[in-house]
């Protein structure tokens, strides 16, 4: 388990600076562009290139090409998995060479089903159109990139294609700054900042491949076995590992018929969303597939079972103080970010709102990056899509119920229903705060999915509870009521921040947040918890 701590440290060392430089970009959004109509429909457009990189990075792609690139490098030499490397590339090249094309000549019709709020030749809606246009190729380069930093990870070189991603936000940074001063701030900009990030990416990590002599050489072969046992895996997974990017993009749909602003609002908050998912969810997530693939392939079912527990502590670790700094907290953090210029008080508030709602879920999306890669690593593709269903079935009934209750149980939709003479879309599109109703939907989805997978994991037999759960649990309730008494103490001794200068709300949000931290380490160590304890 000690190998296992130190990769997931590097992956996650790399991927903070990662997360620091997109946490800058969006500083910069949020000060040249603010929350407004245009910025939604650059959320929306790049909402789509951005759910394929996720299938490739960390769903269904990579759960399906790792395990099998392990088998061949366990069973087979080094011959043979360069040549699964080129048919792979090969083929994954055709692939999405034919869905850009299509993606681009049928752009118009997508739009009214991506974000049918937005009314088909409105000036919002032919807008959308271009910039799918502009960043959907995006999709193309990052999806190689993801390739060759799945190959990488699988050789144990997790910072390069950790620390790719900087590419991206250095390219968006500069777009904006772009935009901002010769552009009058038009978001079309973004738009070819996201083109030009994906070649980035990609070009980036060539090298790294070339020096393990896996550069490759891409050769279309459907019938290579390799490549037919990777497509096998790949369709059950292209709903089960990306249940979480399929209900984003659902309430992307949903978002399009709310109040402008909203869909901006929601993407503010799920950046925050993103740095304990993305700075330790992914890293473990990365780390953990190609170990329980080897141990899956050298028919080690003990060392299988431990390094699950292993991830499933790690995960409550990190997860749960993760979610009560972020639930207590979520104004500070909105207010000290981003509330600058053109993203004022009400913004603030807004993005705050959604930020917990969705934050609630955290323990659940961290838990799913090691329960779904549990089932993958031992190319059980199946058994997670029945979870993904239910799961994005619970995200769509909780959001029309949610919204259904809001509109005829309440008396704020009951006035707006009655302003807008009945109508539900001009009643959804004049209430503040409904977006917040989506997020809250997605953590219910959240948990649902995580309870299922790990049922069916117990149920499959594979993971055995390792000596040490009470202790533990102990522990971590003791240090977690330290953090939140210690966060509150101070939340009630600073109630109101958006009067506060950048620098008094800077060391007052580091003051809270560290004395959170310290409390709850402090407490940890108190009771007897040392880093040699995650090392078994």
């Amino acid at each position: 388990m000690s190998r296992l701590l130190r990769s997931t440290a590097v992956f996650s060392a790399m991927t903070f600076v990662s997360r620091v430089s997109g946490l800058v970009r969006d500083q910069i959004y949020a000060i040249v562009f603010g929350a407004n109509p245009a910025m939604d429909v650059f959320v929306a457009a790049f909402r789509i290139p951005n759910f394929m990189r996720r299938l490739s990075a960390e769903g269904s792609f990579s759960m399906a090409f790792v395990p099998v690139l392990a088998e061949y490098k366990e069973k087979h030499g080094p011959a043979a998995v360069r040549e699964l490397i080129d048919r792979v590339t090969g083929t994954l090249l055709a692939g999405l060479l034919v869905v850009t094309a299509v993606v681009l000549l049928a752009a118009p019709w997508l739009g009214q089903l991506i974000a049918p709020g937005f009314v088909a030749g409105s000036a919002k809606y032919d807008l959308f159109v271009e910039m799918l246009r502009i960043t959907f190729p995006y999709a193309l380069f990052i999806s190689l990139a993801s390739l060759a930093g799945s190959i990488l990870n699988s050789y144990q070189r997790f910072a390069v294609p950790a620390l790719s991603p900087v590419l991206l936000n250095l390219a968006m940074i500069s777009a904006a700054l772009v935009a901002g001063t010769w552009f009058d701030g038009s978001v079309k900009v973004l738009g070819w900042g996201v083109f030009a990030a994906g070649i980035l990416q990609l070009v980036f990590q060539l090298p790294f491949l070339s020096r393990l002599g896996l550069l490759p050489r891409p050769r279309l072969d459907l019938a290579h076995a390799g490549v037919r046992k990777i497509l096998k895996l790949m369709v059950p997974t292209l709903f089960g590992s990306s249940v979480v990017q399929f209900n984003l993009l659902f309430n992307t749909m949903a978002a399009s018929f709310l109040i402008g602003g909203s869909m901006t609002w929601l993407y503010y908050s799920d950046r925050l969303l993103e740095f304990p998912l993305g700075m330790f969810g992914v890293a473990i997530g990365s780390v953990i597939l190609p170990h329980l693939s080897s141990r899956h392939a050298a028919s080690d079912p003990d060392g299988f079972s431990k390094g699950l527990d292993w991830g499933f502590r790690l995960c409550l670790l990190v997860g749960l103080p993760a979610c009560a700094g972020l639930v207590l907290c979520a104004e500070p953090l909105i207010a000290t970010l981003f509330q600058y210029r053109n993203f004022g008080e009400l913004d603030a508030r807004m993005a705050s709102w959604s930020l917990i709602a969705q934050s609630t879920a955290v323990p659940a999306f961290l838990l799913v990056k090691v329960l779904a890669p549990a089932f993958y690593a031992r190319q059980d593709t199946r058994t997670p899509v029945r979870a993904a269903v239910v799961a994005v079935l619970t995200n769509a009934l909780c959001t029309v119920g949610l919204f259904a209750g809001l509109l005829y149980a309440s008396s704020t939709g009951q006035a707006a229903l009655a302003a807008a003479g009945g109508g539900w879309r001009q009643a959804l599109a004049s209430i503040h705060g409904t977006h917040a109703l989506l997020a809250l939907a997605i953590a219910i989805a959240g948990w649902v999915n995580a309870l299922q997978l790990a049922w069916l994991l117990r149920r499959a037999g594979v993971y055995r509870r390792q000596p040490g759960w009470g202790r533990f649990l102990v522990q971590l309730m003791a240090a977690m009521l330290a953090l939140v008494l210690v966060v509150l103490a101070l939340r009630f001794a600073w109630p109101e921040w958006s009067q506060w200068d950048w620098w008094e709300r800077g060391w007052r949000l580091a003051g809270t947040v560290g004395a959170g931290a310290v409390a709850y380490a402090g407490v940890l160590l108190a009771m007897g918890m040392r880093l040699r304890d995650l090392r078994h």
